[in-house]
């Protein structure tokens, strides 16, 4: 829409058009290289002597005969003689006569209604058109002029009106149309007089490109006649006053082959004009002042379909803008922008050095406001992707949470579970690195006196590793409680060809399972890949209890896992841990390391397991504190008491049902 409004040039846009064009002259106005024209100022001064205006047509006469004598190249006056002088009888025959002796050239002054004392167009020079077209020429129904005695005896007739939209003259008509007559301005027409030119030509080349040539001189004018006026800054030097004329102070080389012009400016006659430099001249300045223009050549132009180009201008920008905006960081939008405004700001400055008038001020306004705009709806779309986003990562949370919640709930709790039994003591620990995490532990009655405890990880973490945690737990319990007469080794090969059969993943699991014969103390284990556990019997140090094991599930097929034994005695215990415990890290990336947890066990070696698992946990938390924590942190304590049979464990009339168990893993939706 902006760009349509652009290429239309509705009234605001030009009124931002013309706002900028003459801030253009502001900042490089046109400086004189010549002084073709001087100006006969009828100023307070001279008023204040000769008396008030109108004057005498017989005082006009002397003042235009007085300059006559100093052999000017023509004389503009910017006057009109449009009623007869009643002040003495023969004065209008005066100032013909002094009029007929010198090249003046008198004003006539357009109206947008025909006056009844001149019915008929002026008298005007001929005008060559070279046009394929009717130029669209500034029109006027009417005019006034000079009396027609005084008209008759003058060399030339220019029109003195000037185009003074919004109160500021910017554009002079050079040729307008008074009737169906092309009458030249009275600055064009007093050129044409002083170089004895042939007829005005008007050539025609389309669109906005029309010149006005007089002699050698060729001037650019819109379509419309209009020229662009390039002002220069106010200059007294411009002026001469009448009464120095009068008086003879004047310096005849002063006149001598110059364009001289006669104007008021006394503040009473209110003959001033606002101009795009802030200042206000009398209006026959402006008439010098395109003199000096046409005879510096200093010419202003705007070209053909300019409003459009610059739409297709901010067209271009604005399409760039939308594709870039939305992909790139706000500080590259925003310098990619100022780059932009920058250049086109730079582009219009140069080209109206060049005379070429462009309004960059439409692309750059436009292109503020594409850029605003398209920023405001990145914003808010990102905005929106922000609520999509938090909504999504709450319900994934929440997911996650109840994902949690199932598999911390398919971890037996030993406390309860074995709740009165005194025969052995067992604890558990598991402390996920994220919500759901990939270790597990385990631990249920075969029969009333064989215990199966074990303790895992999985490869990853997350939920990837909780799925498949969940899977190899629930398999491995099937296992067990399906053999009929278990031993880790076999458990272990039947659960790495059960579990390697639904990997597409290919993860794989280290693992440590020990069977307890209650009765005897007689442990079977076997290690797949896993952390060797530490073994204490009351009274002696730590030991590690070694075992040839093997690969961790899911990594090689139909590996034989080996089944190693020991006997404990009453009183001795074994802790087994994933590397989450010794691999835990504290802010200056320190690994907890084997050592720390030796140490911790020592001290609380004749504990019961539940202080034992407290107390690894607490050390394990103290060290990384305000460190993330890497990896799933789990450990488990069995310690055997002795051979004394207690109540069966919760739930053992129920352990064959165990058969049937299935697969539980938190689903997302």
């Amino acid at each position: 829409m902006f760009v349509v409004l652009l290429g239309m040039e509705p009234a605001p846009v030009a009124a931002l058009r013309d706002a900028l064009f003459d801030a253009y002259q502001t900042l490089m106005p046109r400086q004189r290289a010549s002084a073709p024209a001087v100006i006969v100022a009828i100023d307070e001064n001279t008023l204040e002597t000769r008396g008030q205006w109108p004057w005498p047509r017989t005082v006009v006469a002397e003042l235009i005969s007085a300059i006559a004598r100093a052999k000017p190249a023509a004389i503009g006056v910017d006057l009109l003689f449009v009623e007869p002088d009643r002040s003495a009888p023969g004065a209008d025959a005066a100032l013909a006569d002094a009029v007929r002796a010198a090249p003046v050239v008198l004003g006539v002054a357009g109206l947008s209604h025909r006056d009844r004392r001149y019915p008929f167009p002026p008298q005007s020079v001929p005008v060559r058109m070279n046009a394929a077209r009717e130029l669209p020429l500034v029109s006027f129904d009417g005019h006034l002029q000079s009396r027609p005695e005084i008209n008759r005896a003058a060399a030339g007739r220019g029109l003195i009106s000037v185009d003074a939209t919004d109160r500021v003259v910017r554009r002079v008509p050079l040729v307008a149309r008074i009737g169906r007559v092309i009458v030249p301005a009275l600055s064009a027409e007093t050129l044409r007089v002083a170089i004895g030119a042939p007829p005005l030509r008007i050539e025609d080349r389309g669109g906005e490109n029309v010149t006005v040539v007089l002699g050698d001189a060729a001037i650019p004018v819109q379509a419309d006649g209009t020229m662009q006026v390039y002002f220069g800054p106010h200059d007294e030097d411009r002026f001469v006053a009448a009464e120095e004329v009068f008086s003879g102070r004047a310096a005849p080389d002063l006149f001598r082959d110059k364009l001289v012009l006669i104007g008021v400016t006394g503040l009473g006659l209110l003959d001033y004009q606002a101009t795009p430099l802030g200042e206000r001249i009398p209006g026959v300045e402006i008439h010098a002042q395109m003199l000096e223009q046409m005879f510096d050549g200093r010419f202003l132009r705007r070209p053909t379909r300019a409003s459009w180009m610059e739409a297709a201008l901010l067209a271009c920008l604005g399409l760039l803008l939308v594709f870039v905006v939305p992909r790139a960081r706000v500080w590259l939008s925003a310098a990619m922008v100022a780059g932009a405004v920058i250049a086109l700001a730079a582009g219009g400055m140069l080209a109206f050095k060049a005379g070429i008038l462009l309004n960059v001020a439409g692309p750059v306004l436009g292109a503020l406001v594409v850029f605003g705009g398209v920023l405001a709806a990145t914003y808010a779309e990102a905005d929106r992707q922000r609520r999509l986003l938090r909504e999504a990562q709450a319900r994934v949370a929440g997911e996650l949470e109840a994902a949690r919640r199932i598999q911390m709930g398919l971890l037996p709790a030993p406390r309860t579970l074995f709740a009165g039994e005194s025969r052995f003591g067992l604890e558990a620990l598991l402390e996920p690195a994220r919500t759901v995490g990939g270790d597990f532990y385990d631990c249920f009655m075969i029969d009333r006196h064989r215990l199966f405890f074990a303790v895992a990880d999985v490869s990853g973490k997350g939920l990837p590793a909780s799925l498949f945690m969940a899977l190899a737990k629930s398999l491995l319990k099937s296992i067990a409680l399906r053999a009929d007469s278990p031993d880790p080794g076999t458990l272990f090969m039947r659960a790495n060809a059960e579990i390697s059969r639904d990997n597409p993943e290919a993860l794989f699991v280290t693992a440590f399972a020990g069977i307890l014969d209650l009765r005897t103390g007689a442990l079977a284990f076997c290690n797949a890949g896993h952390e060797p556990p530490l073994v204490c019997l009351p009274g002696a140090k730590l030991e590690v209890l070694e075992h040839a094991g093997g690969p961790p599930l899911c990594v090689m097929e139909g590996y034989e896992y080996p089944t190693g034994h020991r006997t404990l005695v009453p009183g001795e215990w074994l802790c087994i841990v994933t590397d989450g415990v010794t691999e835990a890290m504290n802010p200056r990336r320190e690994l907890y390391g084997a050592g720390r947890l030796r140490d911790v066990l020592e001290r609380h070696r004749g504990d019961s397991p539940q202080a034992l698992v407290a107390a690894v946990g607490e050390d394990v938390r103290a060290f990384a504190v305000g460190a993330d924590q890497s990896d799933d942190v789990t450990l488990l304590c069995v310690r055997w008491n002795g051979g004394a049979a207690g109540p069966a464990p919760a739930g053992e009339d129920e352990i064959e049902d165990d058969l049937s168990i299935g697969l539980a893993v938190p689903t997302g939706r």
